[in-house]
């Protein structure tokens, strides 16, 4: 076993009971300004009982990393760019240093937006870090709650923070929207205008949510004033309070680890945050940034100029948000432009019915937690990880949704996805329609199907032992291949948990370390 072992996080350190010197004996300076600190803010308390404290170690537990310093990144790079934007909708003519667009007519947005690209020193390198974070961030979030939820950390004392981590998805992508609506350009208007129509399509009460949201008729004077103040102030604030909350509780509730030897429900295997974990959470900081100062510099994203002003009688061709809202733009494309009056109002069901659906996806992520514990039963504590082929019926629900995530990703795009292969749009639309609600059922069935086939190859390992390639003949002839015995500690990895229902009832089998038969030879029979 390799580094530190930690049988009880929550026992009382030594060095809180140990006793100090009064103040003024012999203590240097520096001595005494700590033990004037800590007399007032607990700083050795704190100290001695955080600074110990042990994180296992495995790759998949970088993934909230990434998302911490791209976060990081993201309140660097955007503190930067607030000191040469102008959210104002006031309209100027252009004299700058791209040629093409001298003497357009244009927002002061877009205009700023144009000089930070092309006169500031560093500008468009900081407006491409800035976004390709967001990007990142975005995919981090995503990723590591897809990695909590197949292994089963959300469940029993980590609802509450699955619940944050959920919320910080959830205003990440209202925070690329707003964030990537300021410059004011032909693509964003084009997006605003989806927004827009998503307002006017709520029943009684649209027509108002869109006088509020655009300050008049769209376009209207105010929508980037607006969109600058939540994007700058009140999101991240939020999100901020909700990073440092979910951290603290992650603190507190103990890093949850894999299945192994000397893991228990009670205890963590790992390095101590100081100085081992501080050290390479540091190294992998700047591993992080540099490797988003690479991209920024090499991939261009959102050239704002290619795409001139935002004008309310034009539409951009080929017109795609950010990755992560294209599934939202899909469940519009496909869905039938159906309408409806009721009571002498029209109902637009065509995108009142995407709207709705959108959040209900996102939702059934964060209440999934209470839904497993309501059905399975299970109220207890969890600090193991699960194998997710040892869950198949999450896996499989996982597994299906990302199915659907996917397939309104490539109807969100229905029609660059036509013509690059040269089919009909109509085509693209209904195969979409049809596959939204077939594809994930053949998911559901087939990934649960395999994660009990894997389940059959470990009881064949833990059974029988390793195939070493090595045949051998037996007395009357017959050719077997001789198997390795697994050791102790790989026996305990894939024999660490509970027997799953699906496969008790279909093979009843069990996946209990083996008996050794009295020579030594190897696991009998069971």
């Amino acid at each position: 076993m390799s580094e530190h072992t930690v049988t009880d996080t929550t026992s009382t350190s030594t060095a809180e009971l140990a006793p100090r010197a009064p103040a003024g004996t012999g203590a240097g300076k520096g001595e005494r300004v700590a033990d004037w600190l800590d007399g007032r803010l607990g700083i050795h308390t704190l100290g001695s009982r955080y600074l110990r404290k042990v994180f296992p170690d495995h790759w998949s537990f970088l993934l909230g990393e990434i998302c911490l310093y791209s976060f990081v990144v993201l309140i660097l790079t955007g503190v930067w760019l607030t000191l040469f934007f102008h959210p104002s909708m006031n309209e100027v003519t252009y004299h700058g240093s791209y040629v093409p667009l001298n003497g357009v007519r244009m927002s002061e947005a877009y205009a700023s937006t144009l000089d930070i690209s092309f006169d500031v020193r560093g500008g468009l390198l900081i407006r491409q870090l800035h976004h390709w974070a967001a990007l990142i961030f975005v995919a981090g979030m995503f990723t590591h709650m897809m990695r909590h939820f197949f292994t089963g950390s959300f469940r029993k004392p980590r609802e509450v923070n699955w619940l944050f981590g959920w919320s910080l998805l959830f205003l990440g992508l209202f925070e690329g929207l707003f964030g990537y609506s300021l410059p004011d350009d032909l693509l964003s208007g084009t997006g605003l205008r989806f927004v827009n129509g998503a307002l006017l399509s709520v029943p009684i009460v649209g027509t108002y949510l869109s006088m509020f949201l655009f300050g008049g008729e769209f376009p209207g004077h105010d929508i980037v004033a607006r969109f600058y103040s939540l994007h700058i102030l009140v999101i991240p604030g939020v999100m901020a309070a909700l990073v440092v909350a979910h951290v603290l509780l992650v603190v507190y509730h103990k890093h949850t680890q894999f299945a192994g030897p000397g893991r228990t429900e009670r205890n963590v295997v790992g390095a101590p945050f100081m100085p081992v974990y501080l050290a390479k959470a540091g190294g992998f900081f700047f591993l992080v940034f540099g490797t988003l100062a690479l991209i920024a510099a090499v991939a261009a994203v959102n050239p704002v100029w290619q795409y001139g002003p935002f004008r309310a009688d034009q539409v951009s061709t080929g017109a795609q948000p950010d990755w992560y809202l294209g599934f939202a733009e899909g469940l519009v494309r496909v869905m039938p432009g159906w309408e409806i009056r009721l009571w002498g109002h029209t109902l637009v069901l065509g995108v009142l019915v995407p709207i709705v659906v959108f959040p209900l996806l996102l939702l059934f992520i964060g209440v999934y937690p209470f839904l497993e514990a309501r059905v399975t039963g299970d109220r207890r504590e969890h600090h193991l990880l699960d194998r997710p082929r040892n869950r198949p019926v999450r896996t499989a629900i996982g597994a299906a949704w990302i199915s659907v995530y996917l397939i309104l990703l490539a109807g969100g795009g229905n029609d660059i996805v036509a013509t690059r292969l040269h089919l009909s749009i109509n085509t693209v639309t209904w195969a979409v329609r049809i596959a939204v609600f077939v594809v994930p059922a053949v998911v559901f069935v087939v990934t649960r199907r395999i994660c009990l086939g894997l389940q059959l190859r470990v009881r064949e390992l833990v059974l029988h032992g390793r195939e070493t390639g090595v045949i051998k003949r037996l007395p009357h002839g017959e050719y077997v291949e001789v198997h390795q015995p697994l050791d102790q500690a790989r026996l305990h990895t894939l024999t660490a948990h509970e027997r799953p229902g699906e496969l008790v009832e279909h093979t009843r089998v069990s996946l209990d370390p083996p008996r050794r038969t009295p020579s030594g030879s190897g696991p009998s029979s069971s």
